[in-house]
């Protein structure tokens, strides 16, 4: 039978939705890897499922994990950081909010991230989306869809652009090819640059247009390297 690693602190929950509640977790054996002794408080899960006990997988802050999200081997989920629907967090990953970035990370739907992959700041990784090797998603990125960012080389952002002053990316996707956001947007290249045209001006057209050069040239090139 697995030793528990952690505990519920009895009366310390939040209500997070009418009948969800995630509760706060304290260490009740040593986390030597991280720095973590018996009687440190952790972050705020709805069951045992979403923090695994084995490894050395932990919950800090006020982040939270809920619903059938699981957290587990070395990965850590820290700041103000969700983590949520079927989500999975592991191997080395981390997802944790910046404190020069306003906003939480989220991970929600069936998205993966594992590996050394980051996510932070105001990211969001969705829908059934992976996020693996030393791939690093941050700021007010969103990756989502079948996304699958392998390494940092095969995602491009690029923030304060367009006549929102909003965040830019683009990353490959499970069928090899390259799909942009930009706030509400999700699609190809071909087809956010003809909504580019539609909607925007001349000047901002020609700025996306720039950026997308730039952002298909580098994963073009990492994906080409990867094929070596």
């Amino acid at each position: 039978m697995t030793s528990k690693k952690y505990e519920f602190v009895p009366g310390d929950e939040i209500v997070i939705e009418p009948g969800r509640t995630v509760k706060r977790i304290r260490a009740i054996v040593a986390i030597a890897a991280f720095s973590i002794a018996p009687g440190d408080l952790g972050g705020y899960i709805e069951t045992e499922k979403s923090l695994d006990h084995c490894g050395n997988a932990w919950v800090y802050g006020n982040a939270r994990v809920c619903g059938d999200a699981q957290v587990y081997d070395d990965a850590q989920v820290s700041g103000n950081a969700w983590v949520c629907g079927n989500a999975r967090v592991y191997g080395n990953a981390r997802v944790y909010d910046d404190a020069q970035v306003s906003g939480n990370a989220w991970v929600s739907g069936n998205a993966w991230v594992y590996g050394n992959a980051r996510v932070s700041g105001n990211a969001w990784v969705s829908g059934n989306a992976w996020v693996s090797g030393n791939a690093w998603v941050y700021g007010n990125a969103r990756v989502c869809g079948d996304a699958q960012v392998s390494g940092a080389r095969l995602i491009f952002m690029a923030s304060s652009v367009g006549s929102e002053n909003g965040t830019l990316t683009a990353y490959t996707t499970k069928d090899g090819i390259i799909e942009v956001t930009r706030g509400c947007f999700r699609g190809s290249i071909d087809e956010f640059l003809l909504a580019s045209e539609r909607k925007h001006d001349d000047a901002t057209h020609l700025e996306y247009r720039l950026l997308i050069e730039v952002a298909h040239s580098r994963i073009a090139r990492a994906i080409k390297d990867e094929q070596k």
